[in-house]
């Protein structure tokens, strides 16, 4: 996952969230087995592998997301747009009206090898 270095703390979690979720739908083999605890309350299954999180200027987004469509990958986005909506539809209209080359990205996901990973998130830095 990366996210736009310039966004507030709850700009970077919003974005977590929901670019998850895209990976998750997407790649249902990420999910893990439900849990339980000792007294046999169930809880969903989350993901069964870590999550890395990157962060990067505007333009290392730019990269990686051209990167990313010129291997063929589908792959959840997140754009300033979505900070301003409230819903799935108002979202999906948001990112509709803007050309690919004009997106504002304030994050994406990707998921594969992590040599082809590498190199779609090439000038990232981990996250801190």
């Amino acid at each position: 996952m990366l996210l736009r270095d310039d966004l507030a703390s709850w700009q970077r979690l919003n974005v977590t969230a929901f670019l998850v979720s895209g990976l998750a739908h997407a790649t249902p083999e990420l999910i893990g087995e439900p849990y339980a605890d000792a007294d046999h309350t169930e809880y969903l299954p989350m993901l069964g592998q870590p999550v890395l999180v990157f962060s990067g200027t505007a333009e290392v987004l730019t990269a990686a997301h051209t990167r990313a469509l010129n291997r063929g990958l589908r792959f959840p986005i997140f754009t300033d747009e979505l900070f301003h909506t409230g819903n799935d539809a108002d979202n999906r209209a948001a990112i509709r009206a803007v050309p690919t080359e004009k997106l504002a990205l304030a994050g994406l996901a990707v998921h594969g090898p992590k040599n082809a990973v590498d190199k779609i998130l090439k000038g990232a830095q981990l996250h801190r």
